[in-house]
């Protein structure tokens, strides 16, 4: 009894393993269940596609034995050993009429219509079986694809493919910048221009530097950001430094542990939009004079394309 009941549950465990698996995978990827019928319809259309060329080249192959065989015999011709061994038992004779429901030449009169053009005549062959098979396997392959694509829901148009390679497209890029983001430092950071960047930028530095720089850059505890008076350099690379590593004797802090790399770039691009601008209080000019110096076209290209590499 208690084996008998082992063998039960045994049973039971074997039996449900593959809806459990095909439960988790499902549960995991809510494209499981789409993508397993579509692979099973692309592997159902190949071995279908295989079977077709495979039984062509049968038949190609039996023809052309049928046709040799019966060309020795109209012409006298001694039929060698292995071939009236074969004729003996005409298995791919059978299968061959069986394939292509094929009419012999001595019957041709039966099935001969009585119009002739040019005194040719025409046959009433019928079609092959294993080109109705075909047919009937291509109308059944069209209500599988139609049923999968345009009535369950699971298969997705070219539109839908479309517009969803383009959102992996754009989550590729997306992860690609930010991972060249972090290989941003002082040696090789330019000043960013776009919107959203310098959008982002603001936020940081509204976070974490109005306190000591105010909100419009006009200094406070910290000096002062829209004069052209620097004191550890206006460059853009000179900025990302004293964000990363800070002036502790000043008062500054290294923000490298706190930010990331992109995030010092974005803000440092941000606070150098206050330079020219007229805040409510400017604090005192501090440091040097600096010029920025005008950066040609090839000499950006050549800096983003160093980035990227």
């Amino acid at each position: 009894m208690k084996n008998k009941l082992i063998k039960q549950i045994t049973a039971v465990v074997i039996l449900s393993t593959p809806a459990l698996q095909l439960w988790a995978q499902e549960a995991a990827d809510p494209h499981y269940v789409e993508r397993t019928l579509g692979n099973t319809v692309l592997v159902g259309g190949v071995i279908v596609i295989a079977a077709a060329i495979g039984v062509l080249l049968y038949l190609n192959n039996m023809l052309m034995q049928v046709q040799r065989l019966r060309y020795m015999q109209e012409h006298g011709i001694e039929i060698p050993e292995k071939a009236a061994v074969a004729k003996k038992i005409p298995l791919f004779e059978r299968l061959y009429e069986r394939m292509t429901d094929s009419v012999p030449v001595e019957k041709e009169e039966d099935i001969m219509f009585d119009h002739a053009y040019d005194g040719i005549r025409e046959l009433d062959n019928k079609l092959p079986p294993w080109w109705v098979a075909m047919f009937y396997i291509t109308i059944a392959f069209a209500v599988v694809y139609f049923g999968y694509f345009h009535i369950s829901g699971y298969g997705k148009g070219s539109r839908e493919i479309y517009a969803q390679e383009m959102e992996d497209a754009k989550e590729a890029v997306a992860a690609y910048l930010a991972s060249q983001a972090e290989q941003i430092d002082e040696t090789n950071v330019m000043a960013l221009t776009d919107e959203s960047a310098l959008s982002l930028g603001k936020s940081i530095y509204t976070a974490n530097c109005v306190a000591c720089h105010g909100v419009y850059g006009e200094g406070g505890v910290g000096p002062n950001f829209t004069d052209q008076y620097w004191l550890h350099g206006g460059d853009i690379k000179d900025l990302f430094k004293t964000i990363k590593y800070g002036v502790p004797e000043k008062g500054m802090i290294s923000w490298k542990s706190q930010l990331r790399a992109g995030d010092m770039q974005k803000v440092a691009s941000y606070i150098l939009t206050f330079q020219g601008t007229n805040p409510p209080n400017p604090k005192e000019p501090q440091g040097e004079l600096y010029i920025p110096v005008e950066t040609t076209q090839s000499d950006s290209t050549d800096a983003q394309m160093s980035l990227l590499r």
